[in-house]
């Protein structure tokens, strides 16, 4: 025999550990949550509602306040026109702790930094009921679906053991 016959060792084509993950993966692929499309079909529900799911954030602001040390003119006196408008409307969403009279700095009043808090709301998701042939169903989307919404139908049979039958 020639020298590179002998020297050559023999080896398994398939180690034991590549068959093994070769099964595993294999059984993993039939698993029943992970029905093939020969099982699965696109349809469609009819969205009933959609309800948009907030987040509340609130966010804490400093803002430059400066109260009148000098008799000033009454705020009706003082206002006209827009500026009357716009100032009833700012006098009904103050709250009572706010009701100082402000004024410019340049007028000569006490100026401090107020912390002022803010709460802003934004949709996160949606909980939507919709109906699929005849059955009322919820789930909670990244999304408003519209008027439809695109499901996934699966079909896969209870397969129960041989005993129990």
């Amino acid at each position: 025999m020639s020298d590179r016959r002998r020297n050559r060792r023999w080896s398994p084509p398939l180690s034991f550990g590549t068959l093994a993950l070769a099964c595993a993966c294999t059984a993993f692929a039939q698993s029943p949550e992970q029905a093939g499309p020969q099982n699965t079909r696109m349809e469609y529900a009819q969205v009933l509602r959609a309800e948009p799911v907030y987040q509340t954030l609130r966010a804490t602001s400093m803002v430059e306040r400066c109260e009148a040390t000098t008799p000033v003119l009454s705020e009706q006196e003082e206002r006209r026109g827009l500026a009357r408008v716009v100032g009833a409307v700012k006098d009904v969403l103050r709250s009572e702790g706010d009701a100082v009279q402000e004024v410019d700095r340049s007028a000569g009043g006490d100026c401090r930094m107020v912390p002022i808090e803010r709460e802003f709301r934004r949709p996160i998701a949606f909980d939507v009921d919709y109906v699929h042939k005849g059955v009322k169903y919820r789930s909670r989307l990244p999304y408003d679906p519209g008027n439809r919404l695109r499901v996934r139908v699966t079909v896969t049979p209870i397969v129960t053991p041989a005993d129990a039958r």
